[in-house]
Order: structure tokens, then sequence, then C-alpha cells
């Protein structure tokens, strides 16, 4: 029950920070519901091992660059994900960070960390 309702407070994330950001576009909330569970399954299967593999230069830009790689992700949902689109690589770094700061403001109201 807990797992559906992070899902549910995710596609909700998708859907407000894709309104807030001009140039991300989600056509309606089937589509936002397919993109909370991609970039579920992304994060958590892909992004350790990007993390790991770009670990060098992580470290030189004292951690920076996963910003790069959350876009990177965001652009791959985006292609895959018919109805979810992302305009440039600049707008899915700013959507990546904007949906954390949304989902971590509406888990903290919903009581589910």
């Amino acid at each position: 029950m807990l797992l559906i309702l992070k899902w549910l407070i995710m596609t909700v994330s998708v859907m407000v920070t894709a309104y807030v950001i001009p140039g991300v576009t989600v056509r309606n909330f089937m589509s936002a519901l397919w993109v909370a569970l991609l970039l579920g399954i992304v994060n958590m299967l892909l992004r350790p091992f990007l993390i790991l593999i770009t670990l060098p230069i992580n470290i030189l830009t004292l951690g920076l660059f996963t910003f790069v790689i959350n876009g990177l992700i965001i652009l791959l949902v985006s292609s895959v994900v018919k109805g979810f689109q992302v305009s440039g690589f600049w707008i899915a770094v700013l959507f990546s960070i904007v949906l954390s700061i949304v989902n971590y403001v509406m888990n903290f109201f919903i009581g589910t960390r």
C-alpha cells in the first residue's frame, strides 16, 4: 500500500513540475504514471551503475556531475514514454532538481518519508 502511495505522490509531483517548468509537457495522468514508474525503475537499476562509472569526474566536480546524470535519465525517460516531452538537456536537469524538491515536500506533508 505504501509503495502505491509513493508512486501516486511521484506521479502528482511529475505533473506539478511539468506544469511549472516551461519546455516540459505531460499529456495526461496516465503518461505521468508511466514517467513515475519508469523513473523509479531507472533510478533503482541504472543510476547506481552510472554513478559508479562516473565516480572520478563526480569527485572532481564535488558531486555536481550527478545533476548531469539526472538530466540524462530524464531525457532517457522522455524518449521512451509517449506523452512526456522535454525540450532540452538543461531543461531536463532543471526538471530533475525541481521534481526532487516537489517530491520531497509532498512526501513531507503526506507523511511518507
